[in-house]
């Protein structure tokens, strides 16, 4: 009997310690848990990289603007006169072949002109303003013509002002469809932002696993304007008419920017 106590005891002792072996293995498996989440406790390594693509470009169209401005002691005097400047105008664009499409009216304002009733006032009295009457009507419209035909620039910007433009502004040359060159951009941009990363992951003694955030910023394009603006408001229209402006094309750049954040370990 004293036999098979002493046997029960000794189980008992090997069984506690079995327990308690495992119960250590737990805390050290816990403990190195939590080690690694304090050796990394911002998460993954990770750079950001900025990168830029350019394309250049010769512009394939040409756009400027024109205005007409008329008035009239009523409003279908004023609008009658506009309209028959307008219609010149519009005669001659379509007969040099700029198509309908290309031509679109940028504002059309009807605005009555207002005069004030004069008072005789007693001197040294105060005079209150007089009545406000209409004195006529002025009509302005302005025009966007889009020119596909560069060579033609120069004689319709004059033929527009031979014509009864009151103000030709805004000349300036573009690429029609960008779409395409901007893809093109981009891409060398993101080509760029990664060379940089893998150069500077490389510095690091690092290497880049995966792009976890992009942006792109608005895209843009830049040069080919020939603004003529000031230069032919401050001038007589028939006498500008008469010249025939040299107008080069010169080239157009589409550039594109990308910031991506990548990992690297």
């Amino acid at each position: 009997m004293e036999h098979t106590t002493l046997f029960a005891s000794k189980a008992a002792r090997a069984l506690a310690m079995l327990v308690m072996v495992c119960a250590a293995l737990a805390l050290f498996a816990q403990a190195q848990a939590t080690w690694k989440q304090v050796d990394s406790p911002y998460g993954p390594t990770t750079i950001n990289v900025r990168g830029e693509g350019e394309v250049i470009a010769k512009p394939d169209i040409g756009q400027f603007s024109f205005s007409v401005r008329a008035e009239g002691d009523d409003a279908a005097t004023a609008q009658e006169q506009s309209a028959e400047s307008i219609n010149a105008i519009l005669d001659f664009l379509e007969g040099e072949g700029v198509e309908e499409k290309d031509i679109k009216t940028q504002y059309y304002n009807l605005n009555p002109k207002y005069t004030y009733e004069e008072r005789i006032c007693p001197f040294g009295s105060f005079c209150p303003p007089g009545e406000q009457i209409i004195d006529g009507y002025e009509v302005t419209q302005s025009i966007v013509v889009k020119v596909r035909d560069l060579d033609k620039g120069p004689a319709l910007i004059s033929g527009a002002g031979e014509r009864g433009a009151t103000n030709i502004s805004g000349l300036s040359f573009t690429i029609d469809d960008e779409s395409t060159l901007q893809e093109e951009a981009r891409a060398k941009a993101i080509a760029d932002a990664q060379d940089k990363a893998n150069k500077l992951a490389a510095d690091l003694g690092m290497k880049v696993v995966k792009v976890v955030g992009f942006y792109e910023e608005e895209s843009y394009g830049y040069g080919g304007d020939y603004a003529m603006g000031n230069r032919m408001m401050a001038m007589d229209m028939a006498e500008e008419a008469k010249i025939m402006p040299s107008m080069p094309v010169g080239e157009n750049t589409i550039y594109e920017s990308v910031n991506i954040t990548f990992e690297i370990k």
